[in-house]
């Protein structure tokens, strides 16, 4: 699937209230159970990603990589994020469909 699927679908997720974007709104739905998978953009920095990582294995979520940028993502939703949440199943279901999932070593951490 190409990226301007992705956004569009990120779109339409924002669009029915499903998509939570940037980190502190991403860990909240993370902690409160209702991120049904994560998403980071391609040039989010390694600190960034090793908080998310944590987080998904700390809550057991889901965590891939949208193979589009920042920038990209900022065009797609109107908001420039390096990561996001989709909160209903049939959504992620969706956006998931030909992504790398990130495998999380839950001993990387001390949970």
């Amino acid at each position: 699937m190409s990226s301007n699927n992705k956004t569009g679908l990120l779109s339409m997720c924002r669009k029915a209230g499903k998509l939570v974007m940037g980190m502190d709104m991403v860990k909240d739905a993370c902690a409160a159970g209702t991120a049904r998978a994560v998403f980071i953009a391609d040039d989010l920095s390694a600190k960034s990603q090793k908080e998310v990582r944590y987080n998904c294995a700390r809550y057991d979520v889901k965590m891939y990589k949208l193979g589009v940028t920042m920038d990209d993502i900022a065009y797609g939703v109107g908001k420039r994020t390096g990561v996001l949440a989709i909160t209903d199943a049939g959504f992620a279901k969706s956006c998931v469909k030909g992504l790398e999932e990130i495998v999380i070593d839950i001993n990387e951490f001390d949970i």
